[in-house]
């Protein structure tokens, strides 16, 4: 079997996933140690109706979505959030997820009354959480508090007089709180002190800056190792170089390629070797992996935005055939473009250290051209944005059903990565 095939395995979904497009999104729900506790689910039939539509048929879907891609894949090693409308709860829908990782987050609009609090009682006693999304005080939902693990409170809407009360509210009541819509690394220290336990959003993946700080001395053969193999033509002899400066680069690359290689008699024990074996495009994913997860071990990085940078990553090469674009190159701009916040340091002094052509340069500042439109649409996507999402679809020509396929793709190879990497 050839090493590339192992390598970069393409995952195929369960094609009756698209035979009706159904778009599933997530969202990270970190804890105080930026640890992943849970990521809720979100659905959308199409990319024109993500204010619309039939919510009891949105959440029969979702749950239909989660059976065929697995727990695994959507919340691995963590909780599933569920956005819950009430035939949800009263019919039993959800229960046909597990109940030891399924949280049961009844929405703000689900009316409280009697058969829905004995539906959460029943629910309850057989093991799955509850979740109160968008509390306020003094509404239908306070019925549920004697019963529920979490409370989810809007950040930006909630100022901190508004929170006090409300924790006055719930003083003696066993849940804890959840922060929505926490989007910068600021604002998860400010809701940390102000007593959230539990935080949601991408706020990991928006640093707050210095932007005076350098890039430390032992980062930097990182960043070289990543400048190498950004070239068109790469330099086997440098990145040997590298490979073999760094101790854990060079065991995961001799592990890896031992691993796959298969077909050969003979054990791979030299880094030269390994490089040989590899075809160029294969050798970038290898190394890239192996630095990002190189880069997790010994600097504490989320292994969330690990899997995010590969995710982004593998979405940007697939798409690449449909942008023009060369597919190496995509692979990196979706990787770099979470460098940033890996590293705690601008993007601008991050491109320095990059040979990147002007163009993908600029994708990761932010600037529009053919190179930039993978990232955006997948950054779309990240934040639920559907009608970005449709019009860049529409100048790529890609209909949703390709745009969920690639997604799913994507998540699969890059949750399988994390898996192998042991993260």
């Amino acid at each position: 079997m050839p090493v590339e095939a192992i390598v970069s395995p393409v995952v195929s979904a369960d094609s009756s996933l698209y035979s009706s497009t159904r778009f599933v999104g997530r969202q990270p729900i970190l804890d105080l140690q930026q640890a992943v506790h849970g990521y809720e689910l979100l659905f959308r039939t199409s990319l024109e109706n993500s204010f619309s539509g039939d919510s009891d048929n949105a959440t029969r879907q979702m749950i239909d979505n989660v059976l065929l891609l697995g727990m695994d894949t959507i919340a691995p090693g963590s909780r599933a959030f569920v956005n819950c409308t009430r035939e949800a709860i009263t019919e039993e829908l959800i229960t046909f997820l597990p109940p030891e990782v399924t949280v049961v987050e009844v929405l703000e609009t689900v009316e409280v009354d009697e058969e829905l609090v004995g539906a959460c009682v029943k629910l309850k006693k057989m093991g799955y959480q509850i979740a109160l999304d968008d509390y306020v005080p003094g509404g239908g939902s306070d019925r549920l508090i004697e019963l529920a693990n979490y409370v989810k409170l809007d950040y930006r809407a909630c100022g901190p007089e508004q929170l006090r009360q409300i924790q006055r509210y719930l003083e003696g009541a066993e849940v804890a709180l959840v922060a929505e819509k926490v989007e910068t690394a600021e604002e998860f220290e400010r809701a940390r002190d102000a007593g959230y336990l539990y935080f949601q959003g991408y706020f990991f993946a928006r640093p707050t800056i210095l932007h005076s700080r350098e890039i430390p001395p032992n980062l930097v053969i990182y960043m070289q190792l990543l400048s190498a193999i950004s070239r068109p033509q790469m330099d086997l002899r440098e990145i040997e170089r590298l490979v073999m400066a760094e101790t854990s680069l060079c065991y995961r690359v001799l592990r890896v390629v031992n691993s796959v290689a298969v077909g050969l008699r003979y054990e791979v024990t030299s880094v030269r070797q390994a490089l040989l074996l590899l075809g160029e495009d294969p050798l970038r994913r290898l190394l890239s992996i192996a630095t990002a997860t190189s880069l997790w071990k010994r600097y504490n990085v989320s292994s969330e935005l690990i899997l995010l940078a590969l995710q982004r990553a593998r979405f940007c090469e697939l798409l690449a055939p449909l942008c023009g674009q060369p597919g190496g190159e995509q692979y990196l701009i979706g990787l770099i473009s979470v460098v940033d916040a890996i590293l705690q340091v601008p993007m601008e002094q991050v491109l320095k250290m990059l040979p990147l052509r002007g163009e993908a340069a600029g994708v990761l500042l932010g600037q529009d051209g053919p190179a930039g439109a993978s990232l955006k649409l997948i950054q779309a996507y990240e934040r639920q944005d559907w009608r970005s999402c449709g019009l860049i679809c529409r100048r790529l020509h890609l209909s949703e059903a390709e745009l969920m396929r690639m997604y799913v793709v994507a998540l699969q190879w890059a949750t399988k990565e994390i898996r192998d990497a042991g993260l």
